[in-house]
């Protein structure tokens, strides 16, 4: 995923050096230690633990021998991971909001690679679960919060077993601004005047994109980007079209269309959506 970032990966050495005897016995005895020592609990939505990691990386740790190795690429916004399950495993249904967790939010490349790579992929999760990765302005990720109610989100519809790339390169065109171009000749005024003045913009440069979300069902995933208003037809296209672009889809993909208002009233995210069938003429 290189394209979306720059210097996101420190290169590997060619050649494996030889330990020293010394350090060959010091490993060994550490290995056998760590063999004995209590592993912690694992959680089946990561693929490894988070809960006990160590804080700081070791980059940080040996900054005074490499200062370049302790270099951190920071993101123009920060954003937070979401996960919610509507039915857990022997439980009942749960309310929308009740189901979501937060898992962690982030604001630089590295940190971003260092989550995405431990949460497991869209493929391995058990139907009716979503990913939700939201602007951190986002309070939560509903369609109530102030800064979503007054916008909308583009919807598509996907087979099962293709979610995994597309969730990937979509999440990477988010916190990598490759939407920054859609709404940015609003001004200020205009934005408080849409919002009516709710909620306050945290965590970084305000954009049009709120955060996008894959939900993963019986017989599809769907995957959806927010934005924040969705009155301006004009915005609505530009997101549509960097969708496309952002995603390499074929000209004849269908996109859907609904406000967070719609899903209010219905309550419902996917269900009696605009359907979009303007064909694609890339730039």
């Amino acid at each position: 995923m290189a394209g979306y970032f720059s210097n996101h990966s420190q290169p590997l050495p060619r050649f494996a050096t030889q330990p020293a005897a010394g350090q060959a016995q010091a490993q060994s005895a550490t290995a056998t230690s760590d063999v004995s020592r209590p592993r912690p609990p694992v959680s089946r939505h990561f693929s490894t633990s988070l809960a006990n990691r160590d804080p700081e990386p070791a980059q940080a740790k040996n900054a005074g021998l490499n200062p370049s190795a302790a270099a951190v690429h920071p993101l123009r916004n920060t954003w937070v991971f979401w996960f919610r399950q509507q039915r857990a495993p022997g439980n009942k249904i749960t309310n929308y909001e009740e189901g979501i967790k937060k898992i962690a939010s982030f604001s630089s490349i590295e940190s971003f690679w260092s989550l995405h790579t431990h949460l497991s992929p869209p493929s391995s999760l058990v139907p009716t679960t979503d990913y939700l990765l939201f602007h951190a302005g986002i309070r939560r990720p509903v369609w109530e919060d102030p800064l979503n109610r007054t916008g909308g989100k583009w919807i598509i519809r996907l087979r099962k077993g293709v979610a995994d790339r597309i969730w990937e390169d979509l999440i990477c065109g988010v916190v990598g601004d490759l939407f920054d171009e859609c709404g940015r000749g609003r001004s200020k005024a205009d934005l408080d005047a849409n919002s009516n003045g709710e909620g306050e913009v945290e965590g970084g440069d305000w954009s049009e994109i709120c955060g996008c979300t894959i939900s993963v069902r019986q017989s599809e995933d769907i995957i959806s980007v927010w934005n924040r208003f969705e009155d301006d037809i004009k915005v609505r296209e530009q997101i549509r079209d960097t969708i496309r672009t952002v995603l390499n889809l074929p000209p004849s993909t269908i996109m859907e269309y609904k406000s967070n208002n719609d899903s209010i009233q219905d309550k419902s995210s996917f269900r009696n959506s605009a359907i979009e069938r303007t064909p694609f003429a890339p730039s």
